[in-house]
């Protein structure tokens, strides 16, 4: 049974709808209505707003040839099924040379993505729903330029961050600090032009999505502190809450999700005969993946359909090994891309044996990266979290493995958004535990609102769009404790 993990975006690449745009500006042009008073108030105790894409989310380019690595799927793409593409697109197993095949970067959120459907161009929405929802609260991107959204002549400031949603979660965190220190220099010397302030305190509310607002998180506890080399968790410091008001958080995979098992056993197929498949040697490079797994603790990953005999260790290197599951397998398709991600290695057990190496490191970092983000903690005074989650759709719960075969399977369907579990996104530790009539989570919510939506289609609900501006234009703010 093939799932779709990254449907968290690819859902909504492959969606094209008449009716859909047409609701989306109805509903933009009510909210415009709604909140036209806000909107029109731009004083300096008004946050900037940053959007957080989910994973796929940004556009990935070769600095060094222009090539488009992720994002457009035209004749000039990293064709994954080539030995170039597969190079560009996966991340180096030898880290001495991580540019051996190219510099990717990412090059921008993407706010459409541009298909080649039979010879037919296709330009489809991603993100811009969520933009233009900022806008008709007035909060203008520069860089999107919508030409359905009429900012007028004076705008507030939203920012989109995009990042290289291959890599590490914690390092995507020290670039998120990066970026906000370069765009508080740029609202300070704003400030200083039209209000005459210097130096002015800035601070900023995020909008998140998914994989990114998983990464929120990280950045919102440890800010730019990287993952201990010792296999330890970094001291809590809630350092990114120096720089947030204020983070709305939408269907994020707090306690992962199955799908991010399935594709890095079975691979991602965008979904169309035409479009590209990803194998799972190539996911396999991908940190961030790893870091999206289902907690073992939660039982939803069990051998043989017996509920009695939960896989216990997931993040163990050696049971990845054991099975030959990602990287560690031996099947023909795998060898033939790890052969060509190490060139230079002509012995296939010692090309092997790197690729099982860096496996058990992503598995390791992993279990570190979701231990650091499990420890309970109250967010400091001043520091609001809101959770917006889908809860209507069957989405996967327990997953089978069969040992003989290797075959996968969902067994049990639980709510969610068909992506992420309503228990994943709230962290629920009940799950797997003794239920209690009270969520049991380490994030302590400020406010969740529940969406009667599917995951790609969250940020489009006109629930979500009229909430999201309330929270940001008219909910008082509570200031932070002495």
């Amino acid at each position: 049974m093939f799932r779709n993990f990254f449907s968290i975006l690819s859902a909504s690449i492959l969606s094209v709808s008449l009716t859909a745009c047409a609701s989306t500006q109805q509903t933009t042009s009510n909210l415009k209505k709604i909140y036209d008073q806000s909107a029109q108030y731009h004083a300096p105790d008004r946050n900037p707003v940053i959007v957080i894409p989910g994973i796929l989310g940004s556009r990935l380019v070769d600095d060094m040839s222009g090539q488009t690595v992720w994002g457009a799927f035209r004749a000039e793409y990293a064709d994954p099924k080539t030995a170039e593409g597969a190079q560009l697109i996966s991340l180096s197993l030898d880290e001495t040379n991580r540019h051996k095949f190219g510099d990717v970067k990412p090059d921008g959120v993407l706010e459409n993505l541009e298909l080649n459907l039979a010879g037919f161009p296709v330009s489809i929405q991603a993100y811009s729903g969520i933009l233009a929802t900022l806008g008709a609260g007035g909060y203008r991107d520069e860089t999107l330029g919508l030409s359905s959204i009429d900012y007028g002549t004076d705008h507030f400031t939203c920012f989109q961050f995009d990042y290289d949603w291959r890599r590490d979660m914690s390092y995507n965190a020290a670039q998120l600090k990066t970026f906000i220190d370069e765009k508080r220099v740029e609202i300070q010397a704003q400030y200083k032009k039209e209000y005459g302030i210097e130096s002015a305190e800035v601070k900023f509310d995020i909008v998140a999505h998914s994989m990114g607002a998983v990464l929120t998180r990280y950045f919102l506890r440890y800010g730019d502190t990287p993952l201990p080399q010792d296999g330890t968790s970094p001291a809590l410091n809630w350092n990114g809450a120096q720089d947030v008001e204020r983070a709305i958080l939408v269907a994020p995979a707090n306690a992962g999700s199955l799908d991010a098992f399935e594709q890095l056993i079975d691979g991602f197929n965008i979904g169309r005969p035409l479009l590209p498949r990803y194998a799972p040697a190539i996911l396999g490079t991908f940190p961030s993946v790893y870091q999206l797994l289902p907690r073992s603790r939660h039982a939803s990953i069990i051998w043989d359909d017996d509920v009695s005999n939960p896989i216990t260790n997931l993040l163990d290197p050696a049971l990845w090994k054991k099975n030959e599951w990602g990287l560690s397998s031996r099947d023909e398709e795998t060898t033939q891309i790890v052969s060509q991600l190490l060139p230079d290695i002509s012995d296939a057990d010692e090309r092997h044996a790197l690729a099982s190496a860096f496996q058990a490191r992503a598995l390791r970092r992993a279990k570190q990266f979701q231990t650091a983000l499990d420890i309970p903690a109250t967010p400091p005074s001043g520091l609001d979290l809101f959770l917006v989650a889908g809860d209507a759709t069957q989405t996967a719960e327990v997953m089978g493995i069969d040992r003989e075969s290797g075959d996968v399977d969902i067994l049990k369907l639980g709510v969610g958004d068909k992506t992420v579990l309503r228990s994943s996104a709230l962290m629920d530790e009940r799950i797997g535990a003794e239920w209690k009539p009270t969520l049991q989570s380490p994030i302590d919510w400020t406010s969740v609102l529940f969406v009667p939506s599917v995951h790609r289609k969250i940020t489009s609900n006109p629930v979500f769009e009229d909430n999201v501006l309330y929270w940001l234009l008219e909910d008082p703010r509570r200031p932070p404790s002495p």
